[in-house]
């Protein structure tokens, strides 16, 4: 193992592999169905957990909502799964990175279009 990979980060994928796997089979909420969790971070003593999601309908309050009224049942399903001593309160936090990638895209991709379109000078050279 990496020295410098430590016990927090590996902590951390298998939450973000765990509560994928939970919210997409086992939660029946349709609030929360259609969402990526995108990152976990783990504090130090592993207290808590900031879980960082998307989701296709943006950052909605129905969402969140539907998180924070299924997280102890997401936390107790990790308790079963993950043998650890201390399992972290999962603290859900929306992540905007997707919608913001996918916007400077579309801006690159505006862009090129406005290079690729003749302009009346360019036809008179």
């Amino acid at each position: 193992m990496p020295k410098g990979y430590a016990r927090i980060d590996r902590i951390a994928e298998q939450v973000q592999r765990e509560l994928a796997q939970l919210l997409r089979l086992d939660v029946k909420d349709p609030r929360v169905r259609m969402i990526t969790i995108t990152g976990v971070e783990v504090n130090r003593d592993y207290s808590h957990a900031k879980v960082f999601y998307t989701s296709l309908d943006g950052s909605s309050d129905a969402v969140q909502n539907g998180l924070e009224h299924a997280s102890g049942y997401l936390r107790s399903q990790l308790a079963h799964s993950m043998k650890l001593r201390v399992l972290p309160q999962l603290h859900f936090m929306y992540d905007p990175s997707i919608e913001r990638g996918a916007h400077l895209s579309q801006l690159i991709d505006q862009a090129i279009a406005s290079d690729n379109i003749p302009r009346d000078s360019d036809s008179l050279a």
